[in-house]
């Protein structure tokens, strides 16, 4: 009798669920010091626009069993894990142009996004 044992194979490793860029991390450091202290962010995606999807942004007093925690840059940000998926390698930013700021979310998983920005589909 001839038995072959193989070793598992190695498990490549998944890219972080978001990171934060500096303005990103300053933006939200700035927030939490002052009219959102004590809270924490917490992002999902819901069902919305022409392309179906959309980032959900609400602040949070703790974190919830479903949440997963992030720590970046010293940053903590709470994922609703329904989102996860949606998410995995993105890159959050906060951006200041001439008529708006706000965060922005440049995101692997998206196929593409409808003409005015607001919903993406994966």
């Amino acid at each position: 009798m001839n038995i072959s044992v193989e070793a598992p194979r190695a498990r490549r490793a998944l890219p972080p669920l978001m990171t934060l860029t500096d303005g990103a991390a300053d933006r939200l450091r700035a927030l939490y010091a002052r009219g959102q202290q004590g809270k924490l962010l917490r992002i999902g995606v819901k069902t919305k626009g022409c392309s179906g999807l959309s980032y959900d942004l609400s602040w949070a007093d703790e974190a919830a069993p479903s949440d997963e925690v992030i720590t970046d840059k010293d940053v903590t940000v709470l994922i609703d894990r329904k989102a996860t998926l949606f998410l995995i390698g993105t890159v959050m930013d906060y951006e200041v142009k001439a008529m708006t700021a706000g965060f922005t979310f440049t995101n692997p998983n998206e196929k593409g996004r409808c003409g005015c920005g607001e919903s993406f589909h994966v």
